[in-house]
């Protein structure tokens, strides 16, 4: 009787579960940010674009038939007209002017704050107040409250001191928006170079008091270097938002006696003027010298990532 083997039967092993490519994986990473994206998207780029476009015709939106595609003409006329180039030019003399006068107070502010003292704290949220509040709320305090001639705070100071009672925003137009300004921007500045204050190394200052250098030296040779970076971090961010101001002008002065920037001539000759194509050409060059001034920014702010990297 021949007994009959069987061959046993292999394990089948359960099939590993297919991993997804990383291209797939690299959207499934960004597919939460694509709502975001696409928002931001028709909100900005498209409106944009739309300005571009425009800023090649003659459009005036009183004729809207007669509208006719000069190229760049519009241009042209912003660069080489009288009143648009002293618009640029006031632009420039209030934007240099408050982030010079704003980064000299912050970094004074920033020194005193820097100081263990009783009641920093209050000190600190007060001065950092006036960055919180809404900018035509600001302009609007100033033009009343301060500037008034009647019942102004300046003028009631000078009044029991016995002297003159001057029309702050008649006499001195310019000077009374970046005074504003220079009020609101200040904080900002002060937050930015408190930061690098407190991010010095304090071993190497206090080496450097062992070695008899006193606070000026150690300020200039030791603060002043290491603030560089945080210094032109002010500045750029600070221009960025300065150059595109428009509710100082308008609140204040209504962009007379001399004070109309190049954003209230925008405005002027979109919503006075009627005229789309030159009012968009000079809003093209306002973003374009804003991308300018913002890819310095980014690039400070890149180094001040990689210098805080190495020292951790």
């Amino acid at each position: 009787m021949t007994a009959t083997t069987t061959a046993p039967v292999a394990a089948t092993e359960p099939l590993a579960p297919r991993q997804p490519s990383p291209r797939l994986r690299a959207w499934a990473t960004r597919a939460p940010l694509l709502p975001a994206l696409v928002f931001m998207i028709a909100v900005t780029q498209l409106p944009f674009v739309a300005t571009l476009v425009i800023s090649f015709f003659d459009w005036n939106a009183l004729y809207p038939k007669a509208r006719r595609f000069t190229g760049l003409d519009n241009y042209q006329q912003v660069l080489t007209d009288a009143d648009l180039r002293h618009s640029v030019w006031t632009t420039v003399l209030l934007t240099v002017a408050v982030v010079l006068a704003s980064l000299v107070l912050g970094l004074a502010l920033a020194l005193l704050l820097d100081r263990r003292f009783p009641g920093r704290g209050a000190v600190r949220t007060l001065l950092i107040a006036p960055f919180l509040v809404v900018p035509v709320a600001a302009a609007l305090l100033w033009k009343h409250v301060l500037y008034n001639p009647e019942y102004g705070l300046l003028n009631g100071l000078l009044h029991y001191v016995g002297g003159p009672q001057p029309d702050w925003i008649s006499n001195t137009p310019l000077l009374a928006v970046e005074a504003s300004l220079v009020w609101q921007w200040t904080p900002f500045m002060m937050l930015i170079l408190l930061a690098g204050l407190q991010s010095r190394d304090q071993q190497q200052i206090e080496a450097a008091r062992v070695d008899g250098a006193g606070d000026w030296q150690i300020f200039v040779h030791l603060t002043l270097p290491h603030l560089r970076r945080y210094l032109e971090l002010g500045a750029l961010l600070g221009s960025i938002y300065i150059v595109q101001n428009f509710d100082a002008v308008f609140t204040l002065t209504s962009g007379g006696l001399g004070t109309a920037n190049l954003p209230y001539t925008v405005y002027q000759s979109f919503y006075q003027a009627h005229e789309n194509g030159l009012a968009s050409a000079a809003g093209v060059l306002v973003v374009i010298g804003s991308i300018v001034i913002a890819t310095f920014a980014l690039r400070v702010v890149s180094s001040l990532f990689r210098e805080e990297a190495s020292r951790a």
